[in-house]
């Protein structure tokens, strides 16, 4: 039946309902297209191949029936026929599994529904194949979040986030990216927050009653003085600072959007703007600096790396700010 059928049939094992009679659908295609039946094989454990066709020619034909079922798994997709369109990226995978694409469109349909498992599961997949897809890198840390995988999901969005920037900075999926980013990373702080705020509660207490002790070793019945309570206080406050959102420096935000700075790029005028919103600036309205008017061209934007390790600084020190619009 030819090298792809046997792939279709090999994929259909251990599979059950909707997913094995849609492989075996695909089969039938195949047996029917190429129904001569193949040739004895020439020694134990050899490949069968098309009849007429050489290895090749087979193996192209594959992977032109592969992209003939990702196009139809899009065209599923669009029309929100999900299940059909798992079915039709299954059937990608059978014939050509080491295609990174076909494993995070599908993936990209288990999210749709929900089926973290299997999110994760095509997207370890795709990486192992393509360690630089962003949208496998993205997906699994949405699925990791899912099950409450803090740290390691932030760590994949990070990842995606960077890959995402390097290669389409002005694209929407970045700004999809830093969106989950931020949110995660706002949890991150609340958690750590909370955490912070009871051992400070702890530590004062502990404080307030040493006081009382040392205060009591002459006269037990004597109270703390008002002023070292207010001392006490002070101290504490201070402490709890950098928990309390206040207002985020002009200097790390963007004049365009009034964000705080994600990518930062300054221009040969030295002013600093977010790179996704500069591009778009330039691509929409016209290729000049929108703050000094003076003519502007994408290559001549630089990284400002200074601003970029002020905002993580920040951000380390004040997690409130991610939520900050």
């Amino acid at each position: 039946m030819g090298v792809a059928i046997v792939c279709v049939l090999k994929e259909s094992e251990g599979l059950g309902g909707r997913e094995q009679r849609s492989l075996q659908a695909h089969a039938t295609i195949f047996y029917n297209r190429f129904a001569a039946p193949p040739p004895p094989l020439p020694f134990p454990g050899a490949k069968p191949s098309t009849p007429g066709m050489s290895p090749a020619a087979d193996s192209a034909a594959s992977k032109r029936q592969a992209e003939l079922l990702k196009q139809e798994g899009n065209a599923f997709f669009k029309k929100d026929r999900i299940s059909a369109a798992i079915d039709a990226y299954t059937g990608a995978i059978a014939l050509c599994p080491k295609v990174a694409v076909y494993w995070t469109n599908r993936a990209l349909c288990y999210k749709r529904r929900n089926e973290w498992v299997r999110v994760e599961e095509d997207c370890r997949t795709a990486i192992q194949l393509d360690s630089h897809s962003v949208k496998a890198h993205y997906m699994l840390g949405l699925a990791l979040l899912n099950k409450d995988e803090l740290a390691e999901g932030i760590k994949e969005l990070e990842k995606s986030l960077e890959l995402g920037r390097g290669a389409h900075p002005a694209s929407y999926m970045v700004e999809e990216i830093w969106q989950e980013l931020s949110k995660a990373k706002y949890i991150e702080w609340e958690n750590l927050s909370s955490e912070r705020v009871c051992q400070l509660h702890k530590l004062k207490e502990a404080c307030k009653e040493a006081l009382r002790n040392y205060n009591s070793l002459d006269n037990p019945a004597a109270y703390v003085p008002e002023e070292q309570l207010n001392e006490l206080e002070e101290v504490f406050r201070k402490a709890r600072t950098s928990d309390i959102p206040t207002e985020v420096p002009d200097h790390l935000c963007c004049k365009i959007t009034l964000d705080i700075f994600r990518d930062p790029v300054i221009t040969p005028s030295g002013i600093t703007y977010e790179r996704a919103v500069i591009l778009d600036h330039l691509h929409r309205v016209g290729k000049f600096d929108p703050v000094t008017r003076e003519a502007l061209e994408p290559h001549q934007l630089v990284p400002n790396l200074a601003i970029k390790e002020a905002v993580h600084a920040f951000l380390s020190e004040h997690g409130w700010a991610y939520r900050m619009r």
